[in-house]
């Protein structure tokens, strides 16, 4: 056995895990439920690899495909889909915006219906359908077909990201969070290099069997898709009780790990309608809404249009811009995933969001500068550095302050729901006639992400002031009256929950 139970109550005072406490910690004995449980570090340590060894891959390969899936749309463009389906620059803007429409509309739905349709047949479904659409976009004939597809995309790739973002607090713990979100953007960022990669390499089938390069770039990319549909069904748990892959000692201590975290009752980790209205009356859940609509501006702005604007720096060939994209994309994951590995030892997502932030804030300024290529290329890779960090963190941020399920699934759901709605924004800011510099687009994007960073930094301030406020005391009177069992079903209102800052 890794674990025994001690039946101690713990302080109103004391931390939780992420609580502001940094030496709490260091304990061997956690919280759970206004009790502590004494966990073999050891044995955790290894059934978290276990976790990564057979979650990780699958999530990676999901959101790299759905990510490549959905952008491709602008490697496309250098190969000649608007020549060859007769686009003006607007209906390209239209094609590439319109998906967000359908996207956003079935984000939170998708999300609600996650646990009874069962996460494995469920993303498996969607995955299969997805790719068929994907891999059929490529032999589109007008703008209407195209539109079409875009839309049906859209509509079914909306329940992936949110899907996987809420599968992962299934089994990982908030000090483990971070850095697995994490691996869903650096698979964009993979799928931005190794879209580029491809691109250019199937770029040169222009011509085989009478069809377009950009033709065989979307049918070639959408494949892989479906087959990977159809392995998630076998692949992917859909939870920890019916994991093939964890032993009975392992579920224990994942019950263990669940119930040592404020909040994370049995009752609280199932579905309540009480829990969705509450999340959708907090305020702090639409703040994170209105921040992550100003970052994800940056993400799909930067991600479609990051060949065009790279374009325009100089006088490339399109395999030299696809060659040039994949730098940035590198800088951008290797900066995610050291950041997301400290934020989660640190438990602090506030400081690093505002700094990274600050960053691509910076690297717009470039951008938008009346200077050499050099200089604005240099920008593209501060703009990369920052890009997945703050978009991401977040993503870890609310989930980890919203610990019964139902509100978790809904705050994250509508996260994403507003945050994408800037996808509908974003392809708009660069039309082809503001090239080659795109002042308006990078300016527009410039100050979203410098507003989302004041406002992640407004509820950084907000967080830690709770946090000393609980540890006073001076929210005790909630307990006034309350068993513990009904202490622990308060959630992140109870004064025993310590946010994550």
């Amino acid at each position: 056995m890794g674990f025994h139970f001690s039946k101690k109550y713990r302080s109103s005072r004391d931390g939780t895990e992420g609580g502001s406490d940094p030496g709490i910690h260091r304990q061997s004995t956690d919280a759970y439920e206004g009790g502590e449980a004494k966990i073999d570090h050891v044995a955790e340590k290894k059934l978290v690899r276990k976790l990564d060894v057979h979650i990780v891959p699958i999530v990676i390969l999901l959101y790299l495909l759905s990510f490549l899936d959905r952008v491709n749309i602008g490697n496309a463009r250098l190969y000649g889909l608007e020549d060859d389906l007769n686009l003006t620059s607007n209906q390209f803007q239209i094609a590439t915006s319109i998906l967000f429409v359908t996207y956003v509309t079935f984000e939170v739905p998708s999300n609600l219906v996650l646990k009874k349709f069962t996460p494995s047949r469920y993303i498996s479904a969607i995955t299969t359908i997805w790719g068929i659409i994907a891999t059929l976009t490529g032999l589109t004939q007008n703008y209407a077909s195209l539109i079409a597809c875009r839309l049906l995309l859209g509509a079914v790739e909306a329940g992936l990201f949110p899907g996987m973002a809420i599968y992962l607090t299934f089994f990982y713990t908030k000090r483990e969070l971070a850095l697995r979100i994490g691996y869903l953007f650096v698979s964009a960022a993979l799928a931005g290099g190794v879209g580029g990669l491809l691109a250019y390499a199937i770029g040169n089938m222009d011509g085989v069997a009478g069809q377009r390069g950009w033709r065989w770039i979307l049918i070639l990319e959408g494949l892989p898709t479906v087959v990977l549909g159809v392995v998630t069904w076998f692949a992917l748990a859909d939870n920890p009780e019916t994991a093939y892959y964890l032993s009975p000692e392992d579920k224990r201590l994942m019950r263990t790990r669940r119930d040592r975290q404020i909040g994370q009752t049995q009752s609280a980790q199932q579905f309540h309608w009480a829990d969705v209205r509450k999340a959708v009356k907090d305020w702090k859940v639409l703040a994170f809404c209105a921040g992550q609509f100003g970052t994800d501006t940056m993400l799909y702005g930067f991600s479609t249009f990051l060949p065009t604007i790279i374009q325009g720096l100089g006088n490339w060939r399109a395999a030299e811009v696809q060659a040039l994209t994949i730098p940035c994309y590198c800088i951008g994951a290797i900066s995610f995933l050291i950041v997301a590995k400290i934020s989660d030892s640190q438990q602090r997502r506030g400081l690093y969001t505002v700094l990274f932030g600050a960053i691509s804030v910076i690297g717009y300024g470039l951008l938008i500068s009346d200077t050499s290529s050099g200089v604005r290329y240099f920008g593209c890779f501060l703009v990369a550095t920052g890009l997945y960090v703050v978009c991401g963190l977040p993503l870890a941020w609310l989930p980890n302050n919203t610990p019964r399920y139902g509100k978790r699934t809904t705050a994250t759901g509508l996260q994403l729901t507003i945050g994408n709605t800037s996808g509908i924004m974003a392809p708009f800011l660069y039309p082809k006639s503001e090239g080659v510099r795109y002042v308006r687009g990078h300016a527009v994007t410039l100050s979203m992400v410098g507003l989302a960073s004041v406002l992640f930094g407004f509820m950084w301030w907000h967080f830690s002031r709770l946090n000393r406020k609980r540890a006073a005391g001076r929210e005790d009177w909630k307990m006034a009256g309350k068993s513990e069992e009904e202490v622990a079903e308060l959630g992140d209102e109870s004064p025993r929950f310590r946010y994550v800052l």
